[in-house]
């Protein structure tokens, strides 16, 4: 009854302050305090320089006299003070005002998920009232303020995921009601003395990821001083640097531990670690986190927790025999155990047959690892087990299994394992309840069973056998997958035309197959999900359909390398979410549609090798300005080089080669700032599916010494520009020579003159430069000797003149390099330059083949040759040794490369004296 009393009195109080904060009114319709115009005026001076995007305070304005109805601030019934403020998420950008001070009431404050930025301010330590401080996820820096320790009633603090540095201070040993403390991710800050944490007696949660502890000793006997504490989290905390984590608490029979919830990830720990570990890990511990390690193992008192629900092994760079870390393991572990997480470590062995112990097993991944040998029948009678993950290994997948039937769903992972006899696995088709199932790179080599399709309807979640030699027509396939779900059947051998598909599909991988016909559809997808769309490397005819409309959520539209034909629909402008569209090679043709300057979130515009008929469009650069890749080579676009292209800062990879572009080369192509910076297209290009695994990754077609290749992982690497094979007249901008990060440089076959810009030389980062078939005269410029990291190098058919510079690189390319400039002269080519030739010496007379001096003679000669080839061979040796050594590599490199040269020289000089 007592209780029930209790819970009555916190709803009413509860509803009373939701009342508060709606419309100021009490349960029985009575006025409340309204807040204070002290209070009031404080919040909307704290409001006053903030940027606020999202707009989280249109509440708060000025005509609106009651703050105590505006949204994130609650008061108190009674008295009408500001007693929260919650202002979580709303993207603010700004620093905190010292008006916050007036709020002298204020008992939570929560500022999380935001973008304040400059130092926490010192006055936060004069709002004594306060219980609850969040300050996490947002762009503090500069170090933790000391006066929060003065905050004597705080009960939870959260400065996680800032940028803060220095020593946390001991006065934090003052807040000896806090129950949480979270500093986990807050940038270079560190612990030297833990002395203070043995006072915080009432602490139930610690988080420090990313603190360093290196200085931190007896750090242990500080968390045992804790008797509540439920939750430590000290991940990359640098423990295998601290010399003495604990001073005598092993000898003690007192010391235990009430830690429910371990978190030790990255810290480079070894297994030595295991005897401070053992007082932490009682039998109240249920979740233990060791991942990002060295450990070589567990010790078996691991094995005897009775209370573990969960071990994060994943990531340990140690060679551990799986089938001994098994056995370690299960004791009474193995009846409680419900997830065993160890991928992306050095496990080695077999899936032994005392994985049936563990019963309670619900999720088990073993993914990258190297496990061999056949997976043993005892994994598939887990009665609990529900998501396998065994990608990744050297296993072998029995064709047939004993499997339960099991009333929830099951996750199956087997991506490059191997099945045991190529055909399609009929024990597939015993798991009523299937969601999710990789058998991608599996050695396939069958058809489907129709019956297949027809297992789970309306329940398939993620369904991935891409990376087989599957073959056969699909069936229609609308009511065999759940909303929001995956079909990757790529690199198959899959045929025939493309039934109907279930508008439920967010991810549709079709690639790499046989599929013939048109593509309409695409068209019976709609008021669906769909993100990511590819049919590349197909056989499909016919026009581009104009529903696109329907795919307001599509990031992904890859229809690359195939027989599509027409004009782009102007419904294509209305897929206002697409980050990539590649069309490469195919047959579209006439101008590209106006609409498609809708599609502002565009990274990747590959139109290449198709027959588009039109101006290079100028909203190109005027309305797609986040574009990474721009490929429009093999086309028909003529007209010149719009200067609005200048306009794409982030552009890595511009290609128009192979068209009808005339005029000259913009000098404002040095505007290309992506290309002139260090680093670029910092991850992946990322489509959001819920279900797939990864990121899509974009590729392209390029020119690449010479050669067509294609890029995918490295796409982001590469930094290029190549306006070859067109009608371009002028010099070559001298402004080009600003893009020092530019990797590959083609301007060849074009109607290009004047000399090479002299400070080309640099461009130290490029490795390819073409400037073949043009008109180009002069010097080759002696600063292209510095040109390091050139691997490919064509100037061949123009009216360049003089000696070849020497360097390392000019010299090593072949002679047809330079070839079609009639007046180049010196090394590779075969043409001396004028005073190279050196008149012969008159033989001698009177020598006879027995002189003694004629003998000293040849010996000389020997020695000169055989000490000209020992310093060589020493000298490669001594670089050899030096390529392995990455710092020295660098600082050496400029001396290396001059020296190397003057080597050069003096051998090739020597070698001509001596012919």
């Amino acid at each position: 009854m007592l209780s029930f009393l209790l819970l009555l009195l916190v709803t009413t109080t509860a509803s009373q302050l939701v009342a508060v904060g709606e419309g100021g009114n009490d349960t029985n319709g009575v006025n409340m305090k309204k807040c204070l115009d002290k209070e009031r005026n404080a919040l909307l001076l704290f409001k006053a320089p903030l940027q606020h995007p999202d707009d989280c305070l249109s509440t708060w304005r000025v005509d609106e006299h009651d703050c105590c109805k505006w949204s994130g601030v609650m008061c108190s019934t009674q008295t009408g003070h500001v007693t929260e403020l919650y202002i979580s998420g709303c993207s603010f950008v700004g620093e905190i005002s010292h008006s916050l001070l007036n709020l002298t009431y204020l008992n939570i404050l929560d500022l999380s998920y935001n973008s304040f930025h400059g130092t926490i301010p010192t006055f936060i330590g004069s709002l004594t009232e306060l219980s609850y401080l969040d300050l996490s996820y947002n762009s503090f820096n500069g170090t933790i303020p000391r006066s929060i320790g003065s905050l004597r009633e705080l009960r939870r603090l959260d400065l996680s995921f800032n940028s803060l540095y220095g020593t946390i201070p001991p006065e934090f040993g003052n807040l000896t009601n806090l129950q949480e403390l979270h500093l986990d991710s807050v940038g270079r800050c560190r612990v030297e003395k833990v002395e203070w944490l043995s006072h915080l007696s009432r602490l139930e949660d610690l988080r420090m990821d990313g603190i360093s502890l290196a200085s931190a000793n007896h750090w242990v006997d500080a968390i045992l001083s804790l008797p509540k504490l439920t939750h430590l989290s000290l991940g990359g905390c640098e423990l295998s640097q601290v010399m003495y984590p604990y001073s005598s608490f092993l000898n003690s029979s007192s010391s235990s531990s009430s830690i429910s919830d371990l978190s030790l990830q990255n810290n480079n720990l070894t297994s030595s670690m295991y005897r401070w570990l053992l007082p932490l890990t009682s039998n109240s511990l249920q979740i233990l986190d060791l991942s990002g390690n060295m450990l070589d193992g567990i010790p078996k008192y691991l094995g005897n927790i009775c209370s573990l629900v969960s071990l994060d092994f994943s990531d340990n760079s140690a060679i551990i025999k799986f089938p001994d870390f098994l056995t370690n393991l299960s004791g009474c572990t193995s009846l409680t155990l419900a997830d065993l997480i160890a991928y992306g470590s050095q496990f080695t062995g077999s899936l032994s047959n005392e994985i049936q112990k563990f019963s309670s097993l619900g999720y088990l991944d073993l993914s990258d690892n190297h496990l061999s040998g056949s997976i043993s029948e005892k994994l598939w009678e887990l009665p609990m087990l529900v998501i396998l993950d065994l990608s990744f290994n050297n296993l072998i997948v029995p064709s047939t299994y004993h499997l339960s039937s099991l009333s929830y769903g099951k996750d199956i992972h087997l991506r490059s394992c191997k099945m045991l006899g190529p055909r399609f696995p009929k024990w597939i088709q015993t798991l009523k309840n299937l969601y999710r199932l990789d058998l991608s790179n599996t050695g396939i080599s069958d058809t489907i069973p129709l019956e297949f399709w027809d297992m789970w309807p309306s329940q398939l979640i993620y369904l991935n056998l891409s990376s087989n030699n599957i073959s056969g027509k699909l069936p229609d396939l609308l009511s065999n997958f759940a909303t929001y779900s995956v079909i990757d059947l790529s690199s198959n051998s899959f045929n025939g035309q493309i039934p109907k598909l279930s508008s439920a599909l967010a991810t549709l991988d079709l690639s790499r197959n046989k599929f013939s016909g048109g593509i309409s559809f695409i068209c019976q997808i709609v008021d669906g999900w769909l993100e990511f769309i590819d049919l590349s490397h197909n056989s499909f005819i016919g026009q581009l359909p104009d529903c696109l409309w329907h795919f307001k959520d599509l990031k992904v539209l890859n229809l690359g390398h195939n027989n599509l034909f027409g004009r782009l629909p102007p419904s294509i402008g209305s897929l206002i979410q697409l980050q990539v569209l590649y069309l490469y090679k195919n047959n579209f043709s006439g101008e590209l549609p106006l609409s498609l300057k809708n599609c502002t979130s565009l990274i990747s515009l590959n139109l290449g090798a198709n027959k588009f008929y039109d101006n290079v469009p100028v909203w190109i650069g005027e309305n797609l300005s986040g574009l990474y890749f721009l490929l429009l080579r093999s086309n028909k676009f003529f007209g010149t080089i719009p200067l609005q292209l200048c306009q794409l800062s982030n552009l890595q990879i511009l290609d128009m080669s192979m068209n009808n572009l005339h005029g000259s080369i913009p000098s404002c192509l040095s505007n290309l700032t992506s290309m002139v910076q260090q680093g670029g297209f910092s991850q992946d290009v990322q489509y959001s599916t819920k279900y797939l695994q990864g990121s899509y990754v974009d590729n392209a077609m390029i020119e690449w010494q010479g050669d067509e290749r294609e890029f995918s992982r490295t796409l982001k690497l590469v930094k290029s520009i190549d306006l070859s094979s067109n009608n371009l007249t002028g010099q070559i901008p001298y402004q080009i020579t600003n893009l020092f990060n530019l990797i590959a440089l083609n301007l060849s076959k074009n109607e290009l003159s004047g000399e090479i810009p002299p400070k080309i030389g640099e461009m130290i980062n490029l490795e390819i430069l073409d400037l073949s078939r043009n008109s180009f005269s002069g010097r080759i410029p002696s600063r292209m000797s510095h040109m390091s990291f050139l691997n490919y190098l064509d100037l061949s058919y123009n009216n360049f003149s003089g000696r070849i510079p020497t360097s390392t690189q000019l010299q090593s390319f072949q002679p047809s390099r330079y070839n079609g400039n009639a007046h180049l002269c010196g090394p590779p080519l075969t043409k001396k330059c004028p005073g190279d030739e050196e008149s012969e010496s008159p033989p001698i007379i009177g020598k006879s083949e027995g002189d003694g001096e004629d003998i000293d003679d040849e010996l000389e000669r020997w020695f000169y040759i055989g000490g000209g080839m020992g310093f060589v061979t020493g000298f490669w040796i001594a670089c050899g040794v030096l390529l392995f050594n990455r710092r020295g590599r660098h600082a050496f490199f400029q001396f290396y490369d001059s020296f190397k040269d003057w080597v050069y020289v003096k051998v090739v000089v020597f070698i001509a004296n001596l012919q």
